[in-house]
């Protein structure tokens, strides 16, 4: 992709920040996911609207494509004690690398190569192989049941760290899209989890492509910027997969002069991660591997024409990227209203259609 190097610079990190009260993060999802307040920002006109989200397909025409994220959230986190003390011990397995498992842990400290872990059932036996320069743990486990088993059993599904509540058992299909289908994020996309399969149904019906990809959420997704400059801010890598039929539809709706509607900011960076430049046009290649692309104003769009996305942390890559898209100004001054008019915030909030 050709794009001078300056067009990655942005602003200063504190440009990004803002005051939200506690009582706007959302701890639980709305009873019925579509009921989801819905701020719709029309970008010509600086206009704001307030809907509901099941008022999206409104917004969508019959040649659209919506470009929505198929990874899954396995329950990854863990709960141990070390054997030879019987401290408590808390896993968030994040990636498979060969027969072992990289993870965070919690204490880290007391998990020297070679301590052991035994998880919370007693069928599964974790042993510390190697500390990475990260300070992550890379895992083997021992005993009689498969690693998949267990999580099927005792696995917890990873709430971001500022829901600050006991995980519970309805959060395995909340925090979960309808349309999840390819295990391996330790995060939901979370701009999809206000879609039903009914209203997936009636945008289907109205004309509306539908391009599932993937991108596998990793931590990174919650690793704060600590930069002043976000220049010098490093993305983790996430893997990703687009596949020849996405981007066909994708490139389809483009020729016929429809808009690519993306569902999320992974979306968005899986899209801007595989565009070509095919004669005078832009194009999405399928493809596959993993990105750290990071988007922050100013950044040239060729692939996302409106976004549907969740309201996002203060200082966090993500809402550099929506202000990248809106403008930053347009996006500061929507949280302000959205905290105003009492949205509810993050994961399980309520959503933003960017027009």
């Amino acid at each position: 992709m050709d794009i001078p190097e300056t067009a990655y610079f942005g602003a200063k990190l504190s440009d990004y920040d803002y005051d939200l009260p506690t009582s706007s993060i959302a701890l639980y999802p709305t009873a019925e996911r579509d009921r989801s307040r819905l701020m719709v920002l029309h970008r010509q006109e600086q206009r704001i609207e307030h809907r509901v989200f099941r008022d999206l397909p409104e917004f969508l025409a019959a040649r659209d494509c919506l470009v929505i994220n198929e990874t899954k959230v396995f329950p990854a986190r863990l709960r141990g004690v070390r054997v030879k003390s019987g401290g408590s011990v808390e896993l968030l397995l994040l990636r498979r690398k060969g027969d072992l498992w990289e993870a965070l842990a919690r204490p880290a400290r007391r998990l020297k190569v070679g301590a052991e872990v035994k998880l919370l059932d007693g069928s599964l036996t974790a042993v510390v192989e190697a500390v990475c320069p990260s300070g992550r743990r890379l895992f083997r486990f021992d005993g009689e049941d498969t690693l998949e088993e267990m999580l099927a059993r005792i696995g917890e599904v990873p709430l971001p760290p500022y829901i600050h509540r006991e995980v519970e058992s309805n959060d395995r299909e909340r925090y979960q899209t309808v349309y999840a289908r390819r295990t391996g994020a330790v995060a939901a996309p979370t701009a999809g989890l206000h879609f039903t399969d009914g209203l997936l149904a009636q945008i289907g019906e109205a004309g509306v492509a539908v391009a599932p990809i993937v991108l596998h959420v990793g931590p990174g997704t919650f690793l704060p910027v600590e930069e002043e400059n976000p220049e010098d801010h490093e993305m983790e890598a996430e893997s990703f997969e687009v596949s020849s039929e996405s981007a066909e539809r994708i490139n389809l709706c483009r020729r016929k002069g429809g808009r690519v509607v993306v569902v999320g900011t992974t979306s968005v960076r899986t899209l801007e991660s595989v565009v070509e430049k095919e004669g005078e046009d832009w194009v999405a290649r399928p493809d596959s591997g993993w990105t750290k692309l990071f988007i922050r104003p100013p950044y040239p769009f060729v692939m996302v024409d409106a976004l549907i996305t969740n309201f996002h942390l203060p200082r966090s890559t993500l809402l550099m990227l929506v202000s990248a898209f809106a403008g930053r100004q347009f996006v500061m001054e929507a949280y302000a209203q959205a905290i105003r008019e009492g949205y509810r915030f993050y994961s399980y909030g309520d959503a933003m259609l960017i027009l």
